[in-house]
């Protein structure tokens, strides 16, 4: 379905020399731009949210699986794993947000993944252009979105210099840049090109997951330093619109100050770190803290459930001395 499962043991990803050192330069790249502050989790996240439709995961050998590309197209194709391994392959870091988790939780993180360009594979069956696609899982899972979403997508079948775990789809997986996890599907098997649009999975059961990922910066750490002084911190991100800064108000939103931010990635989706130290108040008091686009856009403030468009608005902290 979406992004879980029993992740189980790594399992090494056997790839060329020049894309083990891109893999291992691009992870060093990440350990060093993290914050590294006790308590929040580095820019690589080490324990990726998993979520499922069913309880059990499908358990699919690399030689027996298959991705076929069908419906309005020029002529359907089928490829198998070695097709997907011969294929020129690259590493990109991309985050996920589920989009039923609640505002501050913790179903957002960020990982390396190695793949190739989901067109590579599309675009040789000849496609339709006038409308969308349904991607098909081999756990019944299954997600419609328009094709232009596409363009940018990205099948996976490595994870931070792993082979793709079990629970996150191996033998491969979809990723769409921006958008909520709920199409990023994983055990892909199909790539269905429609000419009209279908309720997907989770549309059938009135979520509206398959736009861009709402704007959010988290409050998941907060410390009492050894001067006294008080930090928090967090993740900020914003889909393909990217992250500029990190704003904190101590004082329930009535002032904000910049936090700081960890060093950005490369990659036009990717979740960035943030920290912020202060002299507290005596008593109970109030921290929000807000992201601001690449654009300079605000995230709005206005508060929303997570059905049916996903959770948004500013997270609070009541902070105790």
């Amino acid at each position: 379905g979406t992004a879980g499962g029993e992740t189980g043991a790594a399992e090494p990803l056997d790839v060329p020399a020049g894309l083990r050192a891109e893999i291992d330069d691009l992870l060093g790249t990440a350990e060093d731009r993290s914050l590294g502050v006790d308590g929040l989790e580095p820019l690589v996240s080490e324990a990726f949210y998993e979520v499922d439709i069913n309880a059990t995961d499908p358990t699919i050998a690399a030689d027996d699986w298959t991705l076929s590309v069908t419906g309005a197209v020029d002529e359907e194709l089928t490829y198998d794993y070695e097709d997907v391994r011969a294929l020129s392959a690259e590493s990109r870091f991309q985050s996920l947000r589920c989009v039923g988790e609640s505002l501050n939780g913790e179903k957002m993180d960020n990982a390396l993944w190695t793949g190739v360009p989901i067109m590579d594979l599309v675009n040789p069956a000849g496609p339709a252009e006038e409308c969308c696609v349904m991607l098909r899982a081999a756990d019944g899972f299954f997600e419609e979105f328009p094709l232009p979403a596409l363009e940018d997508g990205f099948l996976a079948f490595g994870m931070n210099g792993e082979r793709l775990p079990h629970g996150h789809g191996y033998p491969a997986r979809a990723l769409i840049p921006g958008h909520w996890g709920e199409i990023n599907v994983k055990w892909i098997t199909e790539i269905e090109v429609l000419t009209r649009e279908i309720d997907g999975y989770w549309e059938m059961r009135g979520w509206h997951g398959t736009g861009p990922v709402n704007t959010v910066a988290k409050i998941h750490q907060d410390a009492r330093l050894s001067d006294g002084r008080r930090q928090v911190g967090g993740h900020a991100y914003a889909g393909t619109r990217g992250v500029r800064a990190g704003e904190v108000s101590t004082d329930g939103g009535d002032t904000w100050a910049e936090a700081t931010l960890s060093g950005r990635l490369p990659g036009e989706d990717v979740l960035r770190q943030w920290v912020y130290e202060y002299d507290a108040p005596a008593g109970d008091h109030e921290v929000v803290v807000r992201a601001i686009e690449a654009d300079g856009t605000v995230q709005p403030a206005e508060e929303t459930d997570a059905f049916p468009s996903g959770p948004s608005g500013w997270v609070t902290r009541t902070i105790s001395p």
